[in-house]
């Protein structure tokens, strides 16, 4: 139960970000309610992750590292962003990090 809600926070969390640069700074006033309930309800659902009782180092790494490599990777694609080889490097890094980061929490 604990994984599907921070999954669920990474996703709304990724989408909000996403929702963010559609928006073309608030340019276009429809993404404003999608990115704002987005952050709040990805908030909230890390909190919950919190209550459930996940140590906040590791579902603030899994959340933040998933969310960055997500976002970059679908960025690519939907709006042409860059994803150079040094950035698919760091997501290489990221996810190693976030494996040690889980590994190193289950040995307690």
């Amino acid at each position: 139960m604990i994984w599907l809600v921070l999954s669920t926070a990474i996703c709304v969390e990724v989408f909000a970000t996403l929702g963010l640069r559609a928006s073309e700074g608030f340019r276009k006033k429809a993404w404003i309610a999608p990115v704002v309930v987005g952050y709040l309800a990805s908030f909230y659902l890390l909190w919950l992750t919190l209550a459930l009782g996940m140590p906040v180092g590791i579902a603030y790494g899994i959340w933040t590292a998933c969310g960055v490599a997500a976002v970059a990777v679908i960025a690519r694609h939907l709006f042409g962003d860059a994803l150079t080889l040094k950035m698919m490097l760091g997501i290489g890094l990221i996810i190693a990090g976030v494996l040690t980061i889980e590994l190193a929490g289950a040995v307690r």
